[in-house]
């Protein structure tokens, strides 16, 4: 019985759906909302919960929220070198003159050679520093020590070389007085992508701190110097040159630095000549720059290499300093002065928090090397030194045991000299 009424139903229902293929029945009058009444007695359309359920069934499923790891941040990286004393004496232009005059250039200097066996350690870096002993120009006549001058072509051939920034705090920036300060600055001024700092053509200048941005890190630069020769300016100058006794004026610089830059690396030019030792001063002075805000300090002055070291402050962080890197190059014959140090590290920034740490210090042994009566003087990184060199080396006294000593002075975990063959 139950599968007959199933069959009738069957029947009845493909009855139906037939005819209402053959008759089509005309439209219904339309009403407008006012017509259509309802009773009290009569049930309500269920439009619009029949419309809310077929909504809800049709909206696509919600995808479960699943917590990410957050990103990683990126980690900006600088390869910082410096190096000392740039101290050209007449010997050395004298020579670059007679090398361009050879090679067509009558008028001109070529201090290539002097530089090149060390030019892959200035082009490999990021940023690179020198300590410009002598003030540059072409204004003024070329001139030797005391009172130095070193031709334009020395400023562009260092440019070239691959240097960014130059230090001018020193006690020969005032060798020509304020005249050759003013030219010097001009010529500086006139070279495009660099920095010049630590001597300045008045106040103005001065309180206009430098300030340049590599890889993401921007760095600031600050110079100061212990004396001038016994040189002055003249007491209506506008020239502006700190010395490090202006404690408040170094204080407040540095800073103000800091509120500019990630980091600040200050230049001062202290320590007693022709010395290994580092003084009570030098270290009194490199902890309250690295407490008032420092990070990384280039020591020069000396003419030799001296010790480097991290200075910690009272929160724990550090900076680095140099405390004196000698000569880059020079023509002066005490064998202290003829062994000097490129100094090199690698400063790093944490892009969300803005940390900074200063990692791998390393100084890097050179040699300045002539012949005899200072000729063909240049400079040679101590890992290719050999002993031929050493041998016919123009300086009187100058022997391994000299170069030992004076290598004796920096600690063994940031000397780094690396032979050909790839050992240290």
């Amino acid at each position: 019985m139950k599968a007959f009424k199933i069959f009738f139903c069957a029947i009845c229902c493909v009855a139906l759906m037939s005819s209402c293929g053959r008759i089509e029945e005309p439209p219904a009058e339309q009403t407008t909302p006012e017509e259509t009444q309802f009773s009290d007695s009569e049930p309500k359309p269920e439009a619009e919960e029949s419309s809310a359920l077929t909504e809800s069934a049709t909206e696509p499923e919600t995808e479960p929220i699943t917590e990410t790891e957050p990103a990683e941040p990126e980690i900006y990286e600088v390869k910082l070198v410096c190096a000392g004393d740039n101290l050209i004496h007449s010997s050395i232009y004298n020579q670059a003159k007679r090398r361009a005059k050879s090679n067509g250039n009558d008028g001109g200097y070529d201090f290539s050679y002097v530089y090149e066996r060390v030019e892959h350690y200035i082009k490999d870096a990021d940023l690179a520093i020198l300590n410009q002993e002598t003030i540059v120009t072409d204004e003024l006549e070329p001139s030797d020590y005391p009172q130095f001058c070193s031709p334009a072509d020395l400023g562009k051939q260092m440019i070239d070389l691959g240097f960014d920034a130059f230090s001018m705090s020193n006690n020969h920036v005032l060798d020509r007085g304020e005249e050759g300060l003013l030219a010097t600055l001009r010529f500086w001024d006139s070279q495009e992508g660099i920095v010049r700092y630590g001597a300045y053509r008045d106040e103005e200048d001065m309180n206009n701190i430098r300030t340049l941005e590599v890889n993401g890190i921007t760095f600031a630069f600050l110079g100061y110097t212990e004396h001038t020769n016994g040189l002055s300016l003249p007491s209506d100058s506008p020239c502006k040159v700190t010395y490090l006794k202006e404690l408040d004026v170094i204080e407040e610089q540095i800073k103000r630095a800091k509120e500019l830059a990630d980091v600040v690396i200050v230049s001062p030019h202290f320590g007693k000549e022709i010395s290994n030792e580092v003084t009570d001063s030098q270290r009194t002075l490199a902890k309250q720059f690295i407490d008032w805000g420092a990070d990384i300090i280039i020591g020069t002055q000396p003419h030799t290499a001296q010790e480097a070291a991290y200075i910690e402050r009272e929160d724990g962080t550090k900076g680095f300093c140099f405390y004196c890197l000698g000569n880059f190059v020079s023509a002066q014959n005490n064998p202290k002065a003829l062994v000097g140090i490129i100094g090199e590290l690698t400063v790093k920034k944490n892009s969300s928090t803005g940390e900074i740490s200063i990692e791998d210090p390393a100084a890097i042994p050179i040699i300045t090397q002539y012949g005899a009566n200072y000729y063909q003087i240049h400079i040679v990184p101590y890992c290719e030194y050999t002993k031929e060199e050493l041998s016919s080396h123009g300086a009187p006294g100058f022997t391994q045991e000299s170069i030992d000593k004076v290598l004796a002075h920096i600690p063994e975990e940031y000397l780094k000299i690396e032979r050909p063959d790839g050992e240290s």
